[in-house]
Formats: C-alpha cells, structure tokens, sequence
C-alpha cells in the first residue's frame, strides 16, 4: 500500500513538473519579439481584409485622397464625393500616405495596417525596460490596436512615434527625437506632447535645435508635390478645420468626446460646458511632478511620465473617439509594468477596471443597451482618468530609485 501511495505521490510530482514546464514553454513562447509580430501582422490582415471586403474602408480613402488632393492642388478639408467627409490631418500626412494612395485599395487598405501596427511595435520594443515587460505591454495593447486597425487609424503609428520620441531622447539621440515628435506634431497635433519629455536631455540645445530643423524640413516637404503657396494656405485650412471639428465634438449624440470634459458634459446634459477649466486643472496637475527633479535620474519615474503623457492626451482631448484609445491604453500598459512585483491588489484590480471598460466595452461581450449606455455617458474614458490621478499621486510621493524596471 504504501508503494502504491509513494507512487501516486511521485506522479502527481511529475505530472505538476510537466505541467509546469509546458506552461513555462508556452509563455516563453508568448513572449517572444516574432509571435507578437506575427499576431499584429495577422490583426492588421485581417482587420484590413474584412474592412475592404465589406466596403466600409471610408476613413483609407480620406487617407489615400489627402495625396491625390494635394498633387491636384485642391482643399484638403472640404467634404469631397469619394468619401462624404472631412480630412483632418495636416499636410505633411500627404507624403506618408503617398506609398499606400498609388495602390489599388485593397492592398493599400492591408499595408496601410500593416505599416501603422510596425510603427507602434517599433516604439513599443524601444522602451527601456526588460524584454519580456515590452512584450506584456504589446499584448496589453493588443485590443485596443485591433479596434483601432479596424478603423485604419493613423493613431496607432501616433502611439508608435511618441513612444520613439521618449525613447530616443532617455538614449541621448536628440535629433532622432525631435524629428518624431515633429513629424507626429505636423500629421495630427497629438504628437506635440513628445515635448513633455524635454527636461530629460541634457543636451537641450541640440534638442532644439533638432526640432526647429525637422519642424522646417517636415513643412517644407509637401510642397515637392505642390507648391508652396499650397502648402501655407493648407495650414490655415488645417487650423479653422480643427476648430470646426472641436465645436462638433461636443454634441450629445457624437460619437467622439470620449474624454473627461465629455463624461462631464454628457452626465450633467451640459453641452455648452468648455473645456478650458479641465485644461487649466489638468495642466497644473500634469505639470506637478516635474518639481521633483531628483527623481528625473530614474527610469520608473521617466516611465512613469510617458504613461501619464499618453493618457493625458486622450482623456483631455474633445476629438478622442474610440479607437484613439490605442494611445491612452499604451500608458495604461505602461504603468501597470512600472509598478513593482508583486503587484498591489488595487493595482491588478484598477488594470483589470481599465481592461474591461476602456478596451473590451466596444465588443460583443457587452449587450447592446450596456454598450450604447457607455458610449453615450463617454465612460471608456473613466478608468482612464483615474489612473492618470494615480500615476500623479505615485510620482508626487513615491522614490523611484529602488524601482526595477530593466529585470527579466
């Protein structure tokens, strides 16, 4: 008997070791930098693909026609036929699309994915943090990335650019820097926030002056497919969209003001209510950590930063929609990797918040009403904005030095 009992015992060992090991074999294939890149490769496909398929590719032929308007030298924000729409995207857009624009849609609508998903791994693998941690924040983003593909948005490669504008600048690659953080600026505003990360170069003159340059080049680029008179009238036009397209935003029933000030506006029913006091009071609160300058010198508080940037440029912007949330998601990502292992109970409890509100309520796991509900009280946002709180009180009360960020 007890041989018997002996050797139960040692197979439920081995069978324990097994399964161990397989799950050990299965994570570590998980985590590998080629299955995530085989994963979004196929996302994009797929999204790209059924999208195509199923004619509803509207927002890949406002895209495509920014290149064609441009060469034609016709307005790039008035409501055109192919599209029943407005661009909203500066000039400079014009040449990034133009590899995409001279082929035929099908394929242009797949590689325009494909490119978008390359960009955003790109920044996410440029992180300064461990291999298996960029690897986690690739599948945290995963979702948000395939709402976003669905869509064929340009905020994707946005995320991707200002993750590579951080990162560049913690390597000392100033110029590297400013050049994304120019080209995300003149493409669609959001990219500006790249500027936050200023007081991490040492040499700031060369930052500067990097800036100024790919600020020039990028303006003047356009117009070797136009003409210069062209391409500063389009600015203006870019200008007086944008304030067009923020004066819609605001209407109950848009599907766009996924933000703070719209969670604000669509419980209270308050449609003329502005955005300039949360701006005010988001600025000072976003600006506050910086008054720790002796923290700068650590990773977890640079990390930290980045996370707060890329959610503070959603959840304050009256044009975020649904699919914008790939940036926001980025930080949230980020700052669940920043925290220390193991994890609090809130913190897993306040990603898991965030998960399911933020990137899943768009899906079919939520019933339609729970979904329509959602969307019109602008609640994507609400996870969000209270964890861009926390990464403010975190970085104005805790020391950063004894944070491992670069452990595997």
């Amino acid at each position: 008997m007890q041989a018997v009992i002996n050797g139960y015992i040692a197979t439920l060992i081995v069978m324990n070791r097994l399964k161990n090991a397989n799950f050990n074999k299965l994570s570590s294939f998980l985590l590998k930098k080629e299955c995530l890149i085989a994963i979004y490769l196929l996302l994009a496909i797929v999204a790209g693909f059924k999208q195509y398929h199923h004619h509803t590719y509207n927002n890949y032929l406002i895209f495509k026609y920014v290149y064609w308007h441009t060469v034609d030298l016709q307005n790039l924000y008035n409501n055109y036929p192919e599209y029943q729409d407005s661009n909203h995207y500066g000039p400079v857009f014009s040449i990034f699309i133009a590899p995409f624009a001279l082929l035929p849609d099908g394929l242009g609508c797949i590689l325009w994915n494909i490119a978008n998903v390359l960009i955003l791994l790109l920044g996410i693998y440029s992180l300064p943090i461990s291999l298996n941690k960029r690897a986690v924040i690739a599948w945290i983003c995963a979702h948000e990335a395939l709402t976003a593909l669905f869509s064929f948005q340009f905020n994707i490669a946005l995320t991707g650019l200002i993750l590579l504008s951080f990162s560049y600048l913690v390597k000392k690659k100033e110029v590297q820097s400013a050049f994304f953080i120019a080209f995300g600026t003149l493409v669609k505003l959001y990219g500006i926030v790249g500027l936050a990360f200023f007081f991490f170069t040492r040499n700031k003159f060369k930052f500067i002056a990097g800036c100024f340059m790919a600020f020039l080049v990028l303006f003047v680029l356009p117009m070797a497919i136009s003409s210069p008179a062209f391409v500063v009238q389009s600015y203006a036009d870019w200008y007086h969209s944008l304030a067009h397209k923020n004066d819609l935003n605001a209407s109950l029933t848009s599907f766009q003001d996924i933000s703070l000030m719209g969670m604000v506006r669509r419980t209270t029913g308050n449609i003329n209510l502005p955005n300039a006091p949360f701006l005010l009071v988001g600025l000072v609160l976003f600006g506050l950590p910086y008054l720790r300058i002796n923290q700068y010198k650590h990773i977890g508080f640079r990390l930290m930063l980045l996370a707060s940037t890329l959610i503070f440029t959603v959840i304050f912007s009256s044009g975020s929609e649904s699919p914008t949330y790939i940036i926001a998601f980025a930080g949230v990502a980020i700052w669940f990797m920043v925290q220390q292992n193991p994890k609090k109970s809130w913190v897993i409890a306040l990603f898991a918040f965030a998960f399911i509100l933020t990137s899943l309520s768009p899906t079919d796991i939520f019933p339609r009403p729970v979904k329509e509900f959602i969307r019109l009280y602008s609640l994507k946002a609400l996870p969000c904005v209270i964890i861009w709180l926390t990464i403010i009180y975190q970085m104005m009360k805790e020391d950063f030095e004894s944070y491992l960020i670069t452990d595997k």
